[in-house]
């Protein structure tokens, strides 16, 4: 069961029912809102499955349960009033019922969750045949082949961004990020490392003043 104290939890001002933020935890895209009473958030909390209140069914339902687009979920987070929570989850499928990835549209991690979108599909690519997939046979050579590789493309993004448009230089950075996260793969590492150091190399400055 993951840690969360129920009692903490304001279900009284929403008549029995909570507003549950759906998140994806790797690109950070909203998926969708839903609603928990008591009972859901408990079942949540114990199966690691999204399971709601649907108030138009009048009970509840675990996320996939027909369709298998199931919502595996990484952890729960109240807001500072405890009347809502936010559901972070790696989805299997669709979140959406029109089989979108989000009922917000139908961009698919938009922004920098672009960067999280592509370090899952590494990871999938990772388990290929390396006859069939460059990112698998990259990384079955090793960290020290994924690392040339980033040099590589290092020095023609610097080539680029010293004498080449725009377009090369926006190309040619997708490179090199496409291959550091391949090298981080490769070293079992995630981007996550990469921000928890700029994270940490901001706090001086922002206590500052």
């Amino acid at each position: 069961m993951m840690d969360l104290d129920l009692q903490s939890i304001d279900f009284a001002k929403g008549n029995g029912l909570i507003p549950a933020v759906v998140q994806d935890a790797d690109t950070l895209q909203v998926l969708t809102l839903a609603y928990m009473d008591e009972a859901a958030l408990r079942e949540t909390l114990d199966s690691g499955q999204a399971t709601f209140f649907s108030r138009s069914r009048g009970g509840r339902w675990c996320k996939g349960e027909t369709s298998g687009d199931f919502l595996n979920v990484v952890s729960v987070t109240p807001d500072c009033d405890g009347d809502a929570v936010v559901v972070k989850v790696r989805p299997v499928g669709n979140a959406c019922h029109l089989n979108r990835i989000s009922c917000f549209g139908e961009e698919d991690a938009p922004g920098l969750g672009r960067v999280g979108r592509l370090e899952r599909t590494i990871h999938v690519r990772a388990q290929a045949d390396p006859n069939d997939s460059w990112t698998a046979r990259l990384i079955a050579q090793g960290p020290k082949r994924a690392a040339q590789k980033v040099g590589e493309e290092g020095v023609e993004t610097a080539l680029a961004g010293a004498a080449g448009d725009n377009t090369e230089l926006a190309s040619e950075a997708a490179d090199l990020i496409y291959h550091l996260l391949v090298l981080l793969h490769a070293r079992h590492m995630v981007f996550q490392d990469v921000l928890d150091v700029l994270a940490r190399r901001a706090e001086p400055a922002n206590h500052s003043g």
